[in-house]
């Protein structure tokens, strides 16, 4: 294999030289909380702040802090205010937000759909959405299309079909707007959340994206009276599949009907999102590295030449899935992980008092100066097989850690090779004058302009 280090710098905001007053930081965490980072976020292993808005404040960067508080004595860390208030509005009691018991019953239920075996089964029909997603583009060859945008509507083809066996209410053909526009509002952070404001005080995000709420939870409702009506009508022939585990699971002793109706929420809405936009950034850097695309190329093509068989593909596609594994560090898909100290705590000589909000920004922690060598740079090789064991657990966390890491990691990763080698063995996403990708924090990173990229045939 090829190892020769090659990479490019893409777009981030610079590090600030000073701390922004109180007003400023409100305008640039409505704006873009990535612009608010400054030197020591990216070189210390921490910073504790006593005094800051909602109470003492602590940004950790050290691998060792963040195991501390993610694994070792993660009982002492709940989910933290401000993203509560970001998240609850939309997913309520899904398993991003919930807690307690009310998590523990969640996760159980959901835990048999992303057993390996059940992962594994999800290849073919990954492989299929692909592949019909692909033939889109053959009469679009030369043109312009906004590949972040085509990402959201391919993850949500794979996600429709392997989760809920193609059966999910009405038209994608809005979806993608609706996603744009829920989290261009809702999820955004809000000064009033910041400032500590009741609840009942109205917040404009929340005001602007009540219409995009209302379309997915009507989605959400119709799809599951259309699987309940194919269960009574006819259980023994109905899919086996995510939506109808969680329906099995509704009773006294599982999942009321709202929990199931905020998990599904929860996956249609934030489940797919987050592959979307690695998937994305990921074609936007391998345009701008064209010979690691085409050793990838070739990866793909020998693949396929020889093994038909999908399930396979993220053992023997290591470029692709670096590459994969690349953007989303430099872009990781959920850039903050937010806990609040339920009790007084401490770490070496650091001193955590209750109510302390502990941010862990995998923005930060994956462009640590301490952590990485060139961090602001797009290097796939930093994933190639015979570097990955330099990389520490708590330094890349791009599913979190702990109890609470992302229960899809691995239906994500396989989705995500089979994404890749499907449209790369056809098609190259070409940069344009108007591809000016600039990241935003909106609970994913998206690219502020969208992705517009001609495609070529290869």
């Amino acid at each position: 294999m090829d190892t020769k280090p090659a990479s490019f710098r893409p777009p981030a905001p610079s590090p600030r030289q000073k701390p922004p007053t109180t007003f400023q930081m409100m305008r640039i965490v409505y704006r873009n909380p990535l612009e608010l980072w400054g030197e020591p976020s990216y070189n210390e292993p921490w910073i504790s702040i006593a005094g800051g808005i909602g109470g003492p404040l602590l940004i950790a960067n050290d691998p060792g802090l963040i195991r501390h508080v993610l694994v070792d004595n993660a009982r002492n860390y709940k989910m933290a205010r401000v993203r509560q208030k970001i998240l609850r509005p939309i997913l309520r009691d899904g398993l991003l937000t919930a807690e307690g018991e009310v998590w523990r019953r969640s996760r159980k239920a959901m835990a048999p759909v992303f057993t390996p075996r059940h992962i594994a089964g999800f290849a073919r029909p990954m492989l299929k959405q692909a592949n019909l997603f692909a033939t889109r583009y053959e009469d679009r060859i030369g043109s312009t299309t906004d590949v972040s945008r085509d990402m959201t509507m391919l993850t949500f083809d794979i996600l429709a079909e392997t989760l809920f066996s193609g059966e999910v209410a009405g038209e994608p053909d809005g979806f993608a707007n609706q996603v744009d526009r829920l989290f261009e509002t809702m999820g955004r952070v809000d000064p009033l959340d910041l400032l500590g404001a009741p609840d009942w005080l109205p917040r404009i995000t929340r005001l602007l994206g009540r219409n995009s709420l209302a379309f997915f939870r009507d989605i959400v409702g119709r799809t599951m009276e259309m699987r309940k009506e194919k269960l009574a009508r006819d259980g023994a022939n109905a899919p086996e599949d995510f939506l109808t585990l969680l329906l099995r699971a509704e009773g006294p002793d599982g999942l009321t009907r709202q929990e199931i109706e905020d998990n599904i929420i929860t996956f249609i809405g934030a489940g797919h999102e987050t592959t979307a936009r690695a998937l994305g950034w990921t074609f936007y850097c391998l345009a701008n590295l064209p010979e690691e695309r085409a050793r990838i190329e070739t990866e793909i093509d020998a693949v396929l030449a020889r093994e038909p068989d999908p399930v396979k593909w993220l053992d023997l596609m290591p470029l692709a899935r670096a590459a994969f594994e690349e953007a989303m560090r430099l872009y990781p898909p959920a850039p903050s992980i937010n806990r609040e100290a339920i009790e007084d705590d401490a770490y070496t000589d650091l001193e955590i008092p209750r109510g302390t909000q502990v941010l862990v920004m995998p923005w930060t922690v994956h462009r640590h100066r301490k952590l990485w060598d060139d961090p602001e740079a797009y290097r796939p090789s930093r994933f190639y097989p015979d570097n990955r064991e330099e990389i520490g657990r708590f330094q890349y966390l791009p599913f979190g850690a702990g109890p609470r890491v992302c229960i899809g990691a691995t239906f994500a990763m396989q989705e995500a090779v089979i994404a890749l080698a499907a449209l790369m063995s056809r098609y190259r996403f070409e940069l344009l004058p108007e591809t000016k990708p600039w990241p935003v924090q909106k609970l994913t990173t998206q690219p502020q302009g969208g992705l517009p990229m001609r495609v070529e045939r290869r």
